[in-house]
């Protein structure tokens, strides 16, 4: 793997970890009310359109990280809506 592959998938790695933490304890308290859902979609569009980047340069380090960052922030925004307080 080269240098530039390496800092890459890195940076993919790092991105789609960041969410983890927000992910987990949203379960564990079933509080989402402090989350912002527009955020979240504005997240899954950027993702979203990076996996798909990714697909036509048939880049696999920005499929993968950014693909796994989609599905990611997918669930956190559909546990926002399935468990938010009304």
């Amino acid at each position: 793997m080269e240098h530039q592959e390496i800092i890459g998938t890195l940076a993919g790695i790092f991105t789609t970890v960041a969410v983890i933490p927000q992910i987990v304890k949203a379960v564990q308290t079933k509080k989402v009310n402090d989350i912002s859902p527009v955020f979240f979609s504005v997240l899954l569009l950027g993702v979203g359109l990076w996996t798909y980047y990714g697909i036509l340069k048939k880049d696999w380090p920005i499929i993968l990280t950014n693909g796994i960052s989609f599905l990611l922030n997918g669930f956190m925004l559909v546990f926002y809506f399935v468990t938010k307080e009304k």
